[in-house]
């Protein structure tokens, strides 16, 4: 009787071992995809943590870009389309937020901390 329970053991071990795994490999693929050709290059976000009421986003193109700002939830909370590099962020409370910048077909996501 105890036998049948080590090798139940072993099992679910064995199986939990093989989620991981492929868990790990899907998060390597993920960040191989996100730092492919659809990067913005010379992407800089600055100052980060911001101190004041404006930060600056530069990149190696001119464009235009759009920006969005998210919560740690999920939830947009601001949302605009820059022609310069400067973005008002007086709306913000101090926290941490994830900032989507989008630049033609390229995009970028990145994490903003306000103090």
């Amino acid at each position: 009787m105890n036998h049948h329970y080590v090798k139940k053991y072993f099992y679910i071990t064995l199986l939990l071992f093989c989620l991981f795994s492929l868990g790990a490999k899907a998060q390597e693929n993920k960040g191989v995809a996100a730092a492919g050709k659809e990067a913005i290059e010379g992407l800089n976000i600055y100052p980060n943590p911001a101190t004041s009421d404006r930060i600056y986003i530069t990149s190696k193109s001119s464009q235009s870009k759009d920006v969005e700002i998210y919560d740690v939830l999920g939830k947009k909370i601001l949302q605009s389309t820059l022609s310069g590099k400067e973005l008002n962020i007086t709306s913000l409370t101090p926290g941490v937020y994830i900032i989507k910048v989008k630049e033609g077909d390229a995009s970028a996501t990145r994490k903003l901390i306000v103090k």
